[in-house]
């Protein structure tokens, strides 16, 4: 029985997935027609677009009086995006370029906004006003010193880049705002619809299993929510395009950590319930990343070697949550 939720948790997720695309073409058309602005779409569909997931399981878990499932789903998918996500990546597509400057900076900014959180979470309490802090630093990333990175990256959706050619087929069919508006709220309903059910389904296999209801986000779902950010990335690395693999991966753990948390926070204040399996998984993120850091820094390259290492760090996480 146990084997059967499992399977409908990571249908569901995919559900989950499916529709984030929807609701993110939808929005991106809506705001062509409409004529947003660059910076507009770019932060809606680049900086939130893959944490779409996440953050329709966190609005859910907070008002069904389960926060410490989106706790467990940010920092598994954290530590997902820097092991599994990259390690399936550049192992699929073999040696991974770093170019440009963005190693000393971004790195570093995605490192302190996963850090953030846990900060906040010494006193084992995670209260609204610590939620309000997070989504004030992402506001502060998203508006003000990565505005220019943002107008970069909207150029290049306009240019013979990968996100150009990935929303290419699209700009070919010439639908009508209904149907947009349409696949939009179809799309947000099938997210609320999947949200909540692996809501439900994730404390039923939690009191199944008999662990806390913060491992079952922190593996079962947190795979689930980074499928984006593996699709992305392995596009992104076969058409060579390096820095949007990093981009990617980088953003989706700064929106995590500070949007996705700070607003499930707001809604309901979170309580470190699962001590044990949340250091370890803090732990576990602290250990991956700089080493990850260190890997990209060294000869501005990820070998495949180093993404095995990777992997199998993850590998050793998740066997270490279960024990």
């Amino acid at each position: 029985m146990v084997i059967f939720y499992i399977v409908v948790l990571f249908i569901l997720s995919l559900v989950l997935v499916k529709s984030a695309d929807w609701v993110v073409v939808a929005i991106r058309r809506l705001s062509e027609s409409t004529k947003m602005g660059a910076f507009a779409i770019s932060a809606i569909i680049l900086a939130l677009g893959t944490s779409f997931p996440e953050l329709f399981v966190g609005i859910t878990s907070a008002l069904s009086g389960s926060p410490n499932l989106i706790l467990g789903v940010v920092l598994g998918a954290n530590i997902a995006n820097i092991s599994l996500v990259a390690g399936i990546a550049a192992l699929i597509t073999g040696r991974v370029h770093v170019q440009g400057s963005f190693v000393r900076r971004d790195v570093g900014i995605a490192l302190l906004a996963g850090l953030l959180p846990l900060f906040l979470l010494l006193d084992r309490n995670l209260s609204r006003v610590d939620g309000l802090i997070l989504l004030t630093t992402y506001a502060g990333y998203a508006s003000s010193f990565f505005r220019k990175r943002y107008l970069q990256v909207a150029r290049e959706q306009r240019e013979e880049g990968f996100i150009y050619r990935f929303f290419q087929k699209f700009n070919h069919v010439s639908a009508a705002k209904r149907r947009e508006l349409g696949r939009l709220f179809v799309g947000l309903a099938l997210l609320l619809f999947s949200s909540d059910m692996i809501v439900r389904i994730s404390d039923g296999i939690a009191l199944a299993l008999n662990v806390p209801l913060l491992v079952i986000g922190l593996v079962f779902l947190a795979i689930g929510t980074t499928l984006p950010e593996l699709t992305f990335s392995i596009k992104s690395l076969s058409e060579d395009q390096p820095g949007m693999f990093f981009g990617n991966i980088l953003g989706s753990i700064i929106a995590n950590s500070t949007f996705v948390v700070g607003l499930a926070a707001v809604i309901a204040p979170m309580e470190i319930v699962a001590r044990r399996q949340y250091l370890v998984a803090s732990v576990a993120f602290l250990v991956i990343y700089c080493l990850f850091w260190y890997f990209i820094r060294t000869k501005r390259t990820l070998e495949r070697w180093e993404a095995g290492v990777m992997l199998f760090l993850y590998t050793v996480f998740v066997v270490v949550e279960f024990i």
